[in-house]
């Protein structure tokens, strides 16, 4: 009975962050964010991995080639970029060849948000790709530093029932802890 509660919990969280900080996002244009992950191999680990198809799959309907995919992360980990791994792996695994962009000076989510922010400014539609709780507080980082960016925020992909259901308990208990610094309207799911 405890291990069901807790697997409902689990899920019950990770879809509230899926769903805060995010509006309908009016227009054509699209970007989609993809948040990298410590990677000390030479090619994309199991999350990164992840997180490419993630993004990926967030690719609105018959908008593949009119998004541009934003890979962001630096060598945090490894010699290689994480952004540079991500990308590789979503053209040559997943055959994508839409628009890749690669972002890849920044070791914290704080500086993903940062380094990418020019290359949002022309879009209409923002999505960031990552773990539900991690994608939050890159848009509670993103409303922060650019209000009127954050306004184009939409829902991405990242949060699917029953995808990683074993673990989502524990990945709400490590989300809990990264977002304790978020405010309380930076929680809220959106309407």
């Amino acid at each position: 009975m405890a291990g069901a509660a807790a697997l409902i919990w689990g899920e019950w969280l990770n879809w509230r962050w899926s769903r805060a900080l995010v509006g309908s996002g009016e227009g054509d244009s699209e970007a989609v964010v993809v948040l990298g992950y410590r990677n000390p191999q030479a090619t994309a680990n199991f999350v990164n991995r992840w997180r490419v198809r993630a993004g990926i799959r967030s690719i609105a309907a018959g908008r593949p080639h009119g998004t541009r995919v934003i890979f962001s992360g630096g060598a945090a980990g490894g010699a290689a970029a994480e952004a540079r791994l991500m990308a590789d792996y979503a053209k040559s695994v997943l055959k994508f060849d839409g628009t890749v962009l690669l972002e890849d000076r920044s070791a914290t989510t704080w500086e993903n948000i940062a380094n990418v922010i020019p290359l949002l400014e022309d879009v209409d539609r923002i999505k960031i790709a990552s773990q539900p709780a991690h994608a939050l507080k890159a848009r509670a980082y993103l409303r922060r530093r650019r209000p009127d960016l954050a306004r184009r925020l939409v829902r991405a992909d990242d949060y699917r029932p029953g995808e990683w259901m074993v673990v989502k308990p524990l990945l709400a208990l490590y989300g809990l802890w990264t977002l304790r610094g978020l405010k309380a309207d930076e929680r809220k799911v959106s309407p």
